[in-house]
């Protein structure tokens, strides 16, 4: 055995087949989503063994079939992506927005790769597939960076995606030639380079090799108000717990608001995730969009001068991108009391949002009023989107270059006291070659 655990004698497998799984469809006596990656898997190890040598009995290739699930998973996993000689990826849309599939990427990549003899070509180890047409699809930089004729695998394939082939009997000598010649590209990888063994690394503490969502499909939902340890002494805990994002105002209703606004979020398209104002505000101020936001804003924060100041400095930026909902239960006697009092420093703190905001499809960038989860229901929709579509506006705007002057061929021609020499001059004096000429009969002498 080698210090990285992997018997030198031993056949390293050809390829490791890297997909993303696939959901059932709930439908009822729907089949197995992944039946077709792992009949793609079986022929091309078939197809391998055809043009190879390697002994019976000896795996071909890899296909994790575990669904990313148990630590003897992710132990595999590693050892597998560790000595493996050729990366399989199957391109979709599916594919790249999988963290699993990004971190099976990550691991492989760390391993270097050199020509097998002087004049072969470098290439990466990595042979991908198109399981799904992505011309409509942005790649992730990892998967565009690299060069790879698609086309060589034959029309259809370029066109339709290997899934396509493979399911539709009209294109089944198209899928054959396209698992005929990936294969034999997995072979002439595997033989044109030399790939060492790797580490096994521990897959589970990877990052993805992708930037698995795109900016405009995240929500950055962003808490402000305490936990229960800082509140003040005039505030029931019971809408509280141990860490700030536990803020429930809606007691009993619902579930703490965050987690709530994250449901939402979901049922939007958006992929959120929860932060602490006082960790992003900072950027926000600064411009530094990374995606649409949302601020959901205890107005009981706002009695906390240093937290009305961040939220002051906040409104002043004018980020249009993040929107603020107020969460303000009337059910909540404390509340109810004081929403005067509160409702006063909400407008003192916002201004700017507060004159920003508009009765229109759009939603007003900081709604008011939301005294039931009911109402805080109606009112993220419209504030997420006017996000969203600020954000889009935000990264589609170019900054303006100054305009450069045009040149003038008159300033070329000139130098500090007069014209440049070899101009044809009138009575001792040089001439302007570019002003009116004096001895045409239309110029009139001053």
């Amino acid at each position: 055995m080698t210090d990285r655990g992997w018997d030198e004698d031993d056949a390293r497998p050809y390829f490791f087949l890297s997909y993303a799984h696939t959901p059932k469809s709930g439908a009822r006596g729907a089949g197995d989503p992944n039946h077709w990656v792992r009949q793609l898997y079986r022929d091309l190890c078939e197809a391998v063994l055809q043009l190879t040598t390697v002994p019976a009995g000896v795996p071909v290739g890899f296909m994790d079939e575990s669904m990313h699930q148990g630590e003897l998973w992710a132990d595999r996993l590693s050892e597998e992506l560790a000595t493996c000689r050729v990366f399989v990826p199957l391109y979709s849309p599916r594919y790249f927005n999988s963290v699993p599939c990004g971190q099976e990427w990550h691991a492989f990549t760390r391993r270097p790769v050199y020509p097998a003899t002087i004049d072969a070509e470098r290439t990466s180890g990595i042979v991908p597939v198109l399981w799904a047409p992505m011309s409509r699809y942005r790649l992730p930089q990892v998967a565009s960076e690299l060069q790879f004729n698609h086309a060589s695998f034959g029309p259809d394939y370029a066109t339709e995606g290997l899934y396509a082939l493979m399911k539709l009997t009209y294109f089944r000598s198209a899928y054959e030639l396209a698992v005929h010649r990936l294969a034999a590209r997995i072979v002439q990888v595997a033989e044109e380079t030399v790939i060492p063994v790797g580490r096994r690394l521990e897959f589970n503490g990877l990052p993805s090799a992708f930037n698995v969502t795109a900016p405009t499909k995240q929500l950055r939902i962003s808490v402000l108000t305490y936990h229960q340890g800082e509140l003040p002494s005039d505030r029931n805990p019971d809408f509280y717990g141990a860490k700030r994002s536990d803020w429930h105002p809606y007691r009993p209703a619902g579930s703490p608001i965050a987690q709530h606004a994250v449901r939402l979020a979901r049922q939007l398209g958006f992929q959120p995730t929860v932060h602490e104002f006082d960790d992003e505000v900072e950027s926000i101020i600064e411009g530094n969009a990374e995606a649409p936001g949302l601020l959901l804003l205890d107005r009981w924060a706002l009695r906390d001068p240093r937290r009305r100041e961040l939220v002051r400095r906040f409104d002043s930026s004018d980020a249009t991108w993040v929107g603020v909902l107020e969460p303000w239960n009337t059910d909540d006697r404390e509340c109810l009391e004081r929403d005067g009092e509160f409702s006063g420093l909400s407008d003192q703190t916002l201004r700017k949002t507060r004159r920003a905001g508009r009765p229109s499809f759009l939603g007003v960038t900081g709604p008011t009023g939301l005294n039931t989860l009911e109402d805080f229901d109606d009112a993220l929709p419209r504030a997420a989107m006017k996000a969203k579509y600020a954000f889009e506006g935000r990264t589609r705007a170019e900054p303006e270059e100054p305009s450069v002057p045009r040149p003038s061929l008159r300033e070329a021609f000139r130098r500090p006291g007069g014209y440049g020499p070899g101009h044809a001059e009138e009575g001792g004096h040089q001439v302007d070659p570019f002003g009116p000429d004096p001895h045409d009969p239309d110029h009139d002498d001053p």
